[in-house]
């Protein structure tokens, strides 16, 4: 990238001028805050304060500052850049700082963080950068921190981001997983995680796994679904999108509010991911001995899959039941669901189920995982996660797995959907239920689910399917399809 993408001073909105630039560099006790830069920092602070999520809070704030166009864009890229790369920047301020950091303000470490993804993400000139950070510092947190903000990028700005991570990380040859980390933001673990999902009981292609990374690191693009009955994919081509390469619902919105779209507004299309939207044709698509009538989202919330699953069902005269645990979470899904006649959401815990047992045709369990296949959507994920929330959640994965083939029916098809690559969270949940389910006296037998993604390349051996953002611009969406003996 280059510079700020809007082109243009953050002072004045005129075009920079080299002779700007050096006046700014002169005298950086003249310049206010950008509002960009200080949304930016106000994000960071929410997010670091109140472990606020980063895409929540963002629309709110570019609403309340009025900063829209370029200046939302610059706004969104500098916030969500810098939560992305967190830890990296953080060891390379370590190495610039003559104290640890948690020593300093911690206003002062978020207008680092700023500065060093100008610096090294954005690749801004460092005069302007140093110069428009030490005015951030003095507006946000107070002039006393500026000479050492100041001092400290100009540090930083003597490498590039690939020197600091060759001076600072291993080197690859010897610890691919440690250098990938700091090159491209990542905790090792995740790293590690990554690189198993990918070499699936065989050794991982390291240059396959910096590809996987360097995909979490880009904006993802704004997919539709048009639900059916309601919308249908040649409406959203017509109001600006582009057919989706893989899903027959899908399109991709070049750009512009999707909130734009009276489509969008009226609920016949939503937001989601072309990855969640194949797993879930998968579902409604696998062949079914039997009646094919009563369907199942044992984990509804937030309803984007049970909207698509019902508009799915009406097609077919079938009636789809949305489960959800949490009260306000299920008040999603009746808006997800809006008029649509063949669901009812009810609010119930799938593992203590409100429905008699072998009961549906298909089932969908989505379960509550890390998320880790999205990191490209929430930015200050990945700093938050730690290795030992996966062992916390698996139980209760398997636990609504194990419940949702217990709610088939003989003969009827459970899927089990994450968005999660961790092998704990994918193929270890689907042994160990599938393990128990036969003990008691309910066996499933997997189904290739690879024949029901058609066009969608590189699904690898089966007969489960694991989606990536690298290889199918998806989120890294996980699926399983069972089918009860």
């Amino acid at each position: 990238m280059n510079d700020d993408p809007r082109g243009r001073s953050r002072r004045g909105g005129r075009p920079a001028s080299r002779s700007g630039d050096r006046a700014r560099q002169r005298n950086p006790r003249s310049e206010p805050a950008d509002p960009a830069r200080r949304a930016a920092f106000d994000l960071l602070r929410a997010v670091a304060d109140r472990d606020a999520y980063a895409n929540l809070v963002l629309p709110g704030l570019l609403r309340e500052r009025g900063l829209t166009g370029r200046d939302a864009a610059f706004a969104t890229e500098l916030g969500y850049g810098t939560l992305r790369a967190q830890g990296t920047y953080d060891a390379i301020l370590a190495a610039c700082v003559d104290r640890p950091l948690e020593k300093l303000d911690p206003g002062v470490v978020e207008v680092l963080r700023l500065g060093a993804h100008q610096l090294l993400g954005l690749r801004t000139p460092p005069h302007a950068a140093v110069s428009a950070t030490v005015a951030l510092c003095r507006a946000a947190v107070g002039p006393g921190p500026a000479g050492l903000v100041n001092a400290v990028l100009r540090k930083v700005s003597a490498h590039d981001l690939d020197a600091w991570a060759a001076e600072l990380g291993p080197a690859r040859d010897a610890d691919p997983a440690g250098h990938l980390a700091l090159r491209h933001a990542h905790p090792r673990w995740v790293v590690s995680a990554v690189a198993d999902a990918l070499g699936a009981g065989g050794r991982a292609d390291w240059d396959e796994v910096e590809a996987a990374l360097a995909a979490n690191n880009a904006p993802p693009r704004v997919t539709l679904v048009a639900r059916p009955g309601r919308a249908a994919v040649d409406d959203l081509v017509a109001a600006g999108a582009q057919a989706a390469p893989y899903s027959r619902v899908g399109a991709i919105l070049p750009g512009g509010d999707p909130g734009g779209l009276s489509l969008v507004r009226s609920g016949a299309a939503g937001v989601q991911d072309e990855g969640s939207q194949l797993v879930t044709l998968a579902l409604a698509d696998a062949p079914l001995d039997g009646p094919d009538a009563r369907w199942l989202d044992m984990c509804a919330g937030p309803g984007g899959k049970a909207a698509l699953l019902a508009g799915l069902a009406g097609e077919r005269g079938a009636w789809l039941v949305a489960a959800e645990v949490a009260p306000h979470r299920a008040r999603l899904v009746a808006a997800a669901l809006g008029s649509e006649r063949a669901a009812a959401p009810v609010v119930a815990d799938g593992r203590a189920p409100a429905w008699p047992a072998d009961t549906f045709d298909r089932v969908l369990v989505d379960a509550p995982c890390t998320g880790l296949g999205a990191l490209r959507r929430r930015p200050e994920s990945r700093w938050r996660r730690e290795p030992g929330d996966v062992g916390r959640l698996f139980d209760l994965q398997r636990e609504l797995l194990l419940s949702a083939i217990g709610s088939a029916r003989p003969g009827g098809l459970v899927a089990y959907v994450t968005c999660s690559p961790h092998p704990g969270e994918t193929r270890g949940v689907v042994a160990a239920a599938t393990a128990d389910s036969a003990r008691s006296g309910r066996p499933v037998e997997p189904v290739d689910a690879r024949s029901l993604f058609p066009r969608v390349p590189d699904l690898g051996d089966g007969p489960h399917v694991q989606l990536w953002p690298h290889r199918h611009g998806t989120d890294a969406m996980f699926l399983a399809l069972l089918r009860r003996s």
